[in-house]
């Protein structure tokens, strides 16, 4: 794009097009006066996301787990213009004109972070019309993005709301594909489109995969790869033309800035590369489908090969075997409690496998991967933690919490907004109406930025989307 009229033009090589985020992509320069240059959007398709209206709400005489491992026992929150104002006991002041809910007996959480779902991409009803969560038609499809698959109408949506207490959710392209694409993480809120979704300022990250998903598809098509180590090969020769794409566009910039190169000098764009170079600047995380221990040890040692960092290893199975090494790296796994031997490599699997990687100090996530499991996100939380205690690993029920809140928060770059109890953060909570570790409780109420979004003793709160007006089961 050029400048016209001699105007100044903002610059700008924003390889990451990290929607919205305070942080600066490293490889964005600073504004230039009097020069003409090629720009990339750093943010072609903006979150336009508005909170909903939202009172002042107090609930108190709560047992809370704030998602950061604390607890609370008759604990007070204030909601206030979308943020959680303030916490306490009993003495917590009620400003006049408050709606106040006495939740004695009843539990109150942030609302849930499901970091590995494909609603929207793969909606119900599953039907081959709605399948666009996998662009199988290449190994390497970094440059395809998910939010381009969701379909806001999902009535998905509302029942990850109302029955799971989901207040956010990354959507990711699937794993047929060494590279599958861009992520993009979603408020749990209605939207006619997805950009009235967006999480604002949420990073994208960059979908990989290990092992037998890529092998299997392009084997059975007759093209590389067909093993392990050609699941290698094309990661590290992609990751070599990132670099090598990524530096040329700094050069290119550099030599913009000192008025020695022209628009026509900019590289040619490529979606996938793109993609990648921000990766590789830290502007987009990585998100790894992984399930056996010696693969995403390989992975670790190709991400320090080209300089850059695993987020989140995903369907991680095995992760117990190398917890100590995903500690020291800083990589989070993100697990399921009890779901495992559909394939060999989700074959070598513990119930323990959360638990031990708490206990190792490693960041541990539970995630659901599964239009119905993300309804029960707190039950796999619970029967990780029982799995976990039966083996002597003594994990309370509010560190458990970590799991489904602060965790995958901080593995999605948005805790400084969401994720625990803390004043100042957006109000997304839910108010159970028992024990959420037990099968029989259910969210009661859930608010996202403090607005009333489900309430389960009000009907006309219950999420209907226009594609289930009229239709068998509407709304349940």
């Amino acid at each position: 794009m050029k400048a016209s009229g001699g105007v100044a033009l903002a610059i700008v090589l924003a390889l990451a097009g990290c929607a919205g985020s305070d942080r600066a992509p490293a490889a964005v320069s600073s504004v230039a006066v009097n020069e003409e240059r090629v720009t990339i959007p750093a943010d072609p398709f903006p979150s336009t996301y508005r909170p909903a209206p939202s009172d002042v709400t107090v609930i108190r005489g709560a047992t809370m787990f704030d998602g950061e491992g604390g607890r609370i026992d008759g604990g007070a929150i204030r909601l206030a213009n979308g943020r959680i104002e303030a916490i306490g006991g009993s003495d917590l002041a009620v400003p006049e004109g408050a709606t106040v809910i006495d939740a004695a007996g009843k539990w109150v959480t942030p609302g849930i972070i499901d970091i590995h779902s494909h609603l929207g991409n793969y909606p119900s009803p599953a039907v081959a019309a709605h399948s666009d969560g996998n662009e199988m038609s290449g190994p390497l499809n970094a440059g395809v993005w998910a939010e381009h698959s969701v379909w806001p109408q999902d009535p998905g949506f509302g029942r990850a709301l109302a029955n799971g207490g989901v207040t956010t959710l990354q959507i990711l392209p699937g794993s047929a594909n060494l590279f599958g694409g861009r992520s993009v993480v979603l408020k749990n809120v209605p939207g006619r489109t997805v950009q009235e979704m967006k999480f604002p300022g949420a990073p994208y990250g960059l979908k990989m995969a290990c092992g037998e998903n890529p092998k299997r598809v392009y084997g059975a098509k007759g093209r590389m790869p067909t093993t392990r180590m050609g699941n290698v090969a094309l990661d590290r020769q992609a990751w070599a033309d990132a670099q090598n794409y990524l530096r040329k566009w700094q050069d290119y910039e550099r030599k913009a800035k000192d008025g020695k190169a022209k628009p026509s000098d900019a590289p040619k764009r490529d979606m996938g590369l793109e993609t990648m170079a921000a990766a590789l600047t830290g502007d987009i995380a990585i998100h790894n489908h992984c399930y056996r221990a010696d693969e995403m040890a390989i992975v670790i040692d190709m991400a320090k090969e080209f300089g850059y960092r695993v987020a989140a290893f995903h369907h991680a199975v095995e992760s117990y075997k190398i917890a100590d090494l995903l500690r020291d790296n800083g990589i989070c796994s993100a697990m399921w409690a009890d779901w495992w031997g559909f394939k060999m490599e989700s074959y070598d699997a513990i119930w323990e496998n959360v638990a031990m990687v708490e206990n190792a100090g490693a960041c541990a996530i539970v995630h659901s991967d599964d239009e119905n499991g993300i309804q029960r996100l707190n039950q796999e939380a619970s029967k990780a933690m029982a799995a976990g205690r039966r083996a002597g690993i003594a994990v309370s029920p509010e560190k458990a919490w970590t799991w489904l809140a602060i965790n995958p928060a901080r593995a999605l770059g948005i805790e400084k907004q969401t994720g625990s109890l803390k004043p100042g953060k957006m109000a997304d909570v839910v108010l159970w109406n028992g024990d959420p570790m037990s099968v029989y409780t259910r969210p009661e109420k859930v608010w996202v930025d403090g607005a009333l979004l489900y309430d389960m003793h009000d009907p006309k709160r219950r999420r209907v989307s226009d594609f289930e007006l009229g239709q068998p089961g509407e709304g349940m």
